[in-house]
């Protein structure tokens, strides 16, 4: 019986000004995965990174658009592997992690394993966006049904059915949360597992606006809860106007019950007005649900022509 081959694992390492720590995330990967190629996608740094991850090793590529969304979407369409290890090139993530990741998704024949966080150091991963995190993975499990127990963390491992059936479409740091709800959508099987999260080294510096990238992730998943569930975005829309209705129509009611007049014509032809539009809701939610269904299903059978990871196939 001939010996399935190794598969090819592609490291993808998105960077903005990382001159201080790219050179060691790469000798990381590059000892923790001797066989992997590992590509640095530049974001328009204005530093020495593109030189300091050459001369570390690494294949090194630009991307213009800025975000991290951007740059993923660049480096999914360009790179073609069996299993890809996506990480911030910042160092605070575990290369040394990575065996485990990729071994659980080769053995379990899973299509994307998230690198959980566990911070020692307070400095490392600030208590608001300890706080944040719960805040939104809470949200999204209330919301889809299910969650990760990190929906923010970038570490990952996906299959290569995974990235060639992810349609990017978010610019900047909520790609996280984007990833996470194709996995669910389509309800692929996934898996976690604990990663050390250490402080970024000096000289390094987070990009993420706690306000301004928060508020964006939030807009995103109320996005995504009203393009995949449409029927309960425009139902739930739908019920509110329904109740206000009612609750402006009881005096109405009664008062025309006692005198068989209606007094206030203004807020009965509110009324009426919200009762139609809670009505329109409704039919909008279920026709936006059957283009969803159609989606769903493309998008279904783009991850199915792909062999799972592991498989040999």
């Amino acid at each position: 019986m001939a010996r399935a081959a190794s598969p090819k694992i592609a490291v993808l390492l998105p960077c903005y000004n990382e001159e201080a720590a790219i050179g060691a995330t790469v000798a990381g990967f590059k000892a923790a995965l001797p066989g992997a190629a590992i590509y640095v996608y530049d974001n328009n740094s204005h530093d020495r990174t593109r030189e300091v991850a050459t001369e570390a090793g690494a294949v090194v590529r630009t991307e213009k658009q800025q975000g991290k969304g951007n740059v993923v979407r660049r480096m999914f369409a360009d790179i073609d592997a069996d299993v890809y290890v996506m990480a911030d090139g910042d160092l605070t993530y575990d290369p040394a992690a990575a065996p485990a990741m990729v071994d659980m998704l080769l053995a379990d024949q899973l299509d994307m394993v998230v690198g959980t966080r566990r911070h020692d150091e307070k400095s490392a991963y600030r208590g608001g966006h300890v706080l944040g995190n719960r805040i939104f993975t809470g949200l999204l499990a209330g919301l889809f049904g299910r969650s990760f127990s990190d929906i923010f963390s970038g570490y990952r491992v996906f299959s290569r059915r995974f990235v060639k059936s992810f349609p990017v479409l978010s610019a900047g740091f909520e790609i996280e949360t984007e990833m996470s709800v194709h996995a669910l959508e389509l309800r692929m099987p996934v898996g976690e597992v604990e990663t050390v999260y250490a402080a970024r080294p000096e000289g390094s510096q987070s990009k993420l606006s706690t306000y301004g990238d928060g508020w964006r992730i939030l807009k995103t998943i109320f996005n995504l809860y009203r393009v995949e569930r449409p029927v309960l975005f425009y139902g739930a829309i739908g019920e509110l106007l329904l109740l206000a209705a009612f609750i402006l129509a009881i005096p109405l009611v009664r008062t025309y019950l006692q005198t068989g007049l209606v007094p206030r014509f203004p807020t009965a032809i509110l009324v009426t007005g919200m009762v139609i539009v809670a009505v329109l809701c409704l039919f909008a939610g279920l026709i936006l649900d059957t283009v969803t269904r159609g989606r769903r299903e493309v998008r279904r059978l783009a991850y199915l022509s792909l062999s799972a990871p592991g498989s040999g196939a």
